[in-house]
């Protein structure tokens, strides 16, 4: 009997098989839902009135078509905010069993909402980057959920034994120093345990941040070595337009240089000045 019940306390808060479908139903139905209940009868009336004969059944059905759509909105938001709830419900019950033997790192994605918007960020970066540092952060995003879940957890108990405390020493005309010593040791045990949390929260913090620090620095630091090798490439290769302009200015100063010289030939050539001699005197 003994085994039996250590049994089920230890399968108490693992993830049932039907779990998985529940949450996908849960999912899509309180949406379609409201499809299904706001948009057929509309459609339907609306079809009677475009098939109508007369005037006066077009006006009916185009009335109906427009009350229909009106009830429909009415009772489609009023079953999709149930369902919503009924949602949030579920999901926070699944929770509370799941985290009741201890979160473990698989079902992390179920307490997503627990997390916050930049632990959600990081995890999705390092899924896709490095996967073992993943898995890493996400073990240590159980241990901090589970070891806020047990600081909330005591807080309450605190108060509850307080305020029994308080109703205690109330009591007149009977002895209760043996239940206060009971009581003031239930507020001391659990006083302890919420120190022990908080000291874990504190070490589940920390490791966060030396995961992050460590897939930061590498990833930092392949970057930069890709920068400096596509750096060093591109030194190393001159730019095109750069090397055009180069040859460019090249080709005129050659054709600076050439141009003197022409005209220095041309000037010297005495066949040429004697034809200008001639041509002058014409």
């Amino acid at each position: 009997m003994a085994g039996l019940k250590s049994m089920i306390q230890k399968t108490e808060g693992k993830l049932k098989p039907g779990d998985e479908r529940v949450a996908s139903l849960l999912r899509w139905s309180p949406w379609l839902s409201f499809v299904l209940i706001t948009i057929p009868l509309p459609i339907v009336f609306l079809g009677f009135f475009l098939a109508s004969a007369t005037t006066d059944s077009a006006a009916v059905y185009l009335l109906l078509s427009f009350v229909s759509m009106g009830l429909g909105l009415v009772v489609g938001l009023l079953v999709l905010t149930l369902l919503l709830f009924y949602r949030r419900r579920w999901h926070n019950r699944l929770r509370d069993r799941l985290a009741a033997d201890g979160i473990t790192g698989a079902e992390v994605a179920w307490f997503t909402r627990e997390l916050s918007s930049e632990e959600r960020r990081i995890w999705r970066e390092l899924k896709s980057k490095n996967p073992l540092l993943a898995d890493a952060y996400c073990q240590t995003l159980a241990n901090r959920l589970t070891a806020t879940r047990i600081i909330a957890k005591s807080r309450g108990e605190v108060l509850r034994v307080e305020r029994q405390i308080n109703r205690t020493r109330h009591i007149s005309g009977v002895d209760t120093s043996s239940l206060l010593n009971d009581l003031l040791s239930d507020r001391q045990r659990v006083d302890g345990l919420r120190q022990e949390a908080t000291l874990r929260l504190s070490e589940a913090k920390a490791q966060l941040q030396a995961i992050e620090a460590a897939a930061n620095r590498k990833l930092s630091q392949s970057e930069t070595d890709t920068m400096l090798r596509r750096l060093a490439t591109s030194q190393s290769l001159p730019p095109l337009a750069l090397e055009m302009a180069n040859l460019e200015r090249e080709a005129l100063r050659e054709v600076e240089r050439s141009e003197p010289k022409q005209e220095f030939i041309e000037s010297s050539d005495p066949t040429q000045v004697g034809l200008r001699d001639s041509s002058v005197k014409q």
